[in-house]
Parts: structure tokens; C-alpha cells; sequence
């Protein structure tokens, strides 16, 4: 079998070839055979050009022309006129006929027919995009190479994945969730991650501080110095969860360890997860966008919102005056596990690096926290503190600061009888897989635009929906590079 001079199957049946091992024969059928798919492509778009030529000089001969979204009539036809098209087979070329007028840009039907939008095809774009959300972009451009020849470079594969999440913000506000029951809770959770930023990326506040910062060490960072190199990326989730009642030692066993053999009940089960993230709006901007989604879960306000975060002072007043703008009521639970970090930091006051009994001294006081005892927890550490000197209780004083500010978000003992989640392992996981697996990858220092473009859609990889995310993305793509060019999608005028 040849095409075009090109042997594609010949090979196999020679001599030579009944030596070789599979994998020998598997890469030349790799080889051979994209080589085969990209002159199939190529032929069928050279019998499109050649429609495209006999019915244009049709329409030419009945003097008809072509009008832009500009308005300009447009009668002069020239044939001939060719682009080159890198796709996952190779790059083709596509011929194609050019409609024109004096002063006015030429139209190219066919470019719209074919849907068109630049160098790349958009089977390479997605690609581009999956390949690159998963690992570096040397990873992803190596990757394609591998599978399509050598199709693309670094910076296009670049420009590919940011072009590839333009349409993310459009699509999460276009999908409409399922309907779910008022009985089961609506769990809201945000949460932020530092990410490398080369300098022109920083926020202003950062980029000061790193202009102005003077090392006391010539090579490397002293106590206490940050090199200021970083932007904080907010992330969001919600999710749905049937209510499960739990008691206190169903989440941390009692000092000594369980007895017995009651079954521990499990916690509440997230269902339907959304994620949504961004480096470089604000966390408001995120937060309001993570309060978008919940409304539409629940425009009515029916159900139960409780939100869970870490504790820190900024989110908790973002997050109070959204519900307030909203007008709906949230509870507020701040992540079980950043209560217990604090009181394993308190312990190394009390007890000796390595004392068992530090252990004990955390899950009895956890243990008292989690049945709604707060004021009784401070009271206690704060008498255990009082006999220490002022220089070896600093640990246990920030331990009760924090309790104490936060007593109003520690009512476990409500969150539990009313099944509600106590700890923000959702976004935890989420902050890990979306941020810190791609973009604190070691040696990688961001810009802006391609941060923010790999974060958006390992989003919508993690929510699941990048297949309808591609589809619509292909629309708006199209919507954008030809219906704004053609009136009434390419009007033949006599």
C-alpha cells in the first residue's frame, strides 16, 4: 500500500521486518502511521479546497460577493491562498479561497467552516492542555513531541494553555447543579496557598517588600527573614453532605485508647464537589464566587451552610460579609485539626521533646473542646501556665489567644450532634492536588497569565468537567474568531 510515493504497510512484508522484535515493529507503526493520518487529512482538505474553488467561481460568475460584520461588500474572489495547520498528526496545509475589497480584510469561508482559531488545531490545544496541567512544560511539550512530531514549541504550547482556559469563569456560572434536598448540608471551605512568582508577577505589596528587603547573610536567609517571592493563590470548594451525628470520641480516641467494641461512627461524606481557584484575583473575589456556587445549589436558602476555615482573621471577615450581603445565615466551624496543631504546640511547654504523656495531655483536652467545653479548656491551660516562667509559655499564651478569639467558631458540640464536618480536609486535599503537585513544583517560578491558566483548569479537571468544559470552550472560541467577522454567519450578496 502506497500513498503519494510513501510506503505505509509495504515494509512489513519484507524480509527484514520478519526479524524484528514487536517493539521494533510498534514503533514503526507509530511512526508510519501518524505519517498516514496526516495525508488522509491532508487529501480530504485538499478535495475540500477544490469544492470550495468550483463553487466560489460560481458564485463569482453569478456576481454575487460576500459582507463582513464590517458591512463591506466584498466581490473580488482569489483562489490559492494557503496556511499551514499543525495538528496531532503533523502539520498540513490548508488551502482555502480569500473574498476581498479594497480597504477591508479578506474573509476566508472556509476558515470558519473548519473552524480555524490559529496555528494549532484544536485536538493539539487540548492536548496541550492536558499534558500541561499535569506536569512542567518541558514534561508536556516532550510528551506531544513523542506523539505528534515536533508540532509546537514552548511558547506556543504556552500561549495554548492559556488561550485553553479563557472560557473557565463563563462556564462554571453557565452549569446549573443538581437539585438537591433541603435536609442535606451545604458545605462551603476556602483556603490559600503561597506560589513562586517571577518578580513582574508579585502583588505590590510583596514586590516592595522584596525591593526593600536587606539579607544579613550574603547566601542565604537569616532567622526569620522571607525572601518575598511569593503570591498567594485562593482556592474554594462546596460541597453536599448528608448530616452524620457523631459524639466526641467517634473523633479522637480517649486517652489509653478505645475499649470495647462499639463501632465508631463515620463522619458526613462529600458529595458533589466543586473547586474553583485563582492567583490573581483577590480572596474576596474568590470567596464570592465560592458563595455564587451555593447559591445556586440553594437559591431559597433552605438548607444548612456551614463553613469551615482555618481561623485566620481576613477570611473569617470575607467571609461574615458576603452571608451578610446574602443575607443568609452560615455557621462557622473552624478545621478541628488546626485546634489540635496548636495544643501539640502548647504541650512542648508542659512536657519534655518525646513525653508520652504529651499525648494524653492533647486528647484530654481535645476531648473537652469537642464536648463544647471551650472557657473550661483556657481556664485550665491558662492555670498550667501560670506556673511557668515568662520565657517558657509563649507556645501555650498563643494557644489560649487563639481559643480564646475563636470561642464563638468552637461550638464542636452542636456541629457534632448536628452532623455537620469539623475539619477542612476537602480544600486541604484540593490546596495539595491543584496547587502544590503543579505549581510548587521544585525550581519553578511563575508569570501571571500562565499560573492562573494551569490552576483554572486543574480545577476543572478535579471538578470532572473538562469534556463539557472543551465543547463549550470550543464554542465561545468560535463565536469569537469568525461570527465577529461575518454577518449573518457569511451572506452571499447579488
Amino acid at each position: 500500500m502506497i500513498i503519494r510515493g510513501y510506503p505505509a504497510l509495504g515494509q512489513l512484508t519484507g524480509p527484514q521486518a520478519a526479524s524484528w522484535p514487536h517493539d521494533r515493529l510498534e514503533e514503526l507503526l507509530e511512526q508510519r502511521g501518524r505519517e498516514l493520518l496526516r495525508q488522509m487529512l491532508q487529501a480530504h482538505l485538499d478535495l475540500r479546497a477544490a469544492g470550495e474553488r468550483r463553487a466560489a467561481e460560481r458564485a463569482r460568475a453569478a456576481g454575487a460577493g460576500t459582507v463582513g460584520a464590517d458591512g463591506v461588500r466584498r466581490h473580488r474572489l482569489e483562489s490559492g491562498h494557503h496556511r499551514l495547520l499543525a495538528t496531532v498528526f503533523g502539520t498540513v496545509a490548508v488551502s482555502r479561497c480569500a473574498w476581498r475589497a479594497p480597504g477591508a480584510c479578506n474573509l476566508y469561508p472556509a476558515d470558519e467552516q473548519l473552524s480555524l482559531a490559529g496555528r494549532h488545531s484544536h485536538g493539539l490545544a487540548r492536548l496541550a492542555a492536558v499534558e500541561a496541567v499535569r506536569g512542567s512544560f518541558d514534561d508536556a511539550r516532550a510528551s506531544i513531541t513523542a506523539r505528534c512530531g515536533d508540532v509546537v514549541g514552548k511558547r506556543a504550547l504556552l500561549q495554548l494553555v492559556r488561550r485553553a482556559a479563557a472560557d473557565i469563569d463563563a462556564f462554571d456560572a453557565s452549569v446549573r447543579p443538581v437539585p438537591r434536598t433541603a435536609d442535606e448540608l451545604l458545605v462551603l471551605s476556602t483556603d490559600q496557598k503561597g506560589v513562586v512568582m517571577r518578580p513582574e508577577a508579585l502583588r505590590p505589596a510583596t514586590a516592595q517588600a522584596a525591593a526593600r528587603h536587606s539579607r544579613t547573610l550574603r547566601t542565604r536567609l537569616a532567622a526569620g527573614e522571607k525572601p518575598a517571592r511569593k503570591r498567594m493563590a485562593a482556592l474554594g470548594a462546596v460541597y453536599d453532605a448528608e448530616p452524620a451525628p457523631r459524639r466526641p470520641h467517634d473523633v479522637i480516641a480517649v486517652p489509653g485508647g478505645r475499649h470495647g467494641d462499639r463501632t465508631v461512627r463515620p463522619g458526613p461524606h462529600a458529595t458533589g464537589k466543586w473547586l474553583c481557584g485563582s492567583v490573581i484575583a483577590e480572596p474576596g473575589e474568590v470567596i464570592t464566587r465560592v458563595f455564587d456556587q451555593a447559591q445556586a445549589r440553594d437559591p431559597a436558602h433552605a438548607r444548612t451552610w456551614v463553613v469551615l476555615v482555618d481561623g485566620a482573621r481576613h477570611q473569617l471577615d470575607l467571609i461574615r460579609a458576603e452571608a451578610a450581603r446574602r443575607r443568609v445565615t452560615v455557621h462557622i466551624v473552624i478545621d478541628f485539626v488546626h485546634v489540635i496543631e496548636k495544643l501539640w504546640a502548647a504541650a512542648w511547654d508542659l512536657h519534655h521533646p518525646g513525653d508520652p504523656a504529651a499525648e494524653d495531655w492533647v486528647h484530654a483536652h481535645a476531648t473537652a473542646l469537642l464536648a463544647g467545653n471551650t472557657d473550661q479548656v483556657t481556664t485550665a491551660l491558662n492555670a498550667q501556665a501560670a506556673a511557668l516562667g515568662e520565657h517558657h509559655r509563649h507556645k501555650i499564651d498563643a494557644c489560649v489567644r487563639y481559643l480564646a478569639g475563636h470561642a464563638a467558631f468552637l461550638r464542636y458540640d452542636q456541629a457534632l450532634r448536628a452532623g455537620w464536618p469539623i475539619a477542612t480536609g476537602v480544600i486541604e486535599g484540593a490546596v495539595r492536588h491543584i496547587v502544590a503537585d503543579r505549581l510548587d513544583i521544585s525550581g519553578a517560578r511563575w508569570g501571571l497569565a500562565g499560573a492562573e491558566a494551569v490552576l483554572k483548569l486543574r480545577t476543572v479537571v478535579a471538578n470532572g468537567t473538562f469534556p463539557d468544559y472543551w465543547r463549550f470552550h470550543l464554542k465561545q472560541e468560535h463565536q469569537r474568531v469568525h461570527h465577529a467577522r461575518y454577518q449573518d454567519e457569511y451572506n452571499l450578496t447579488a
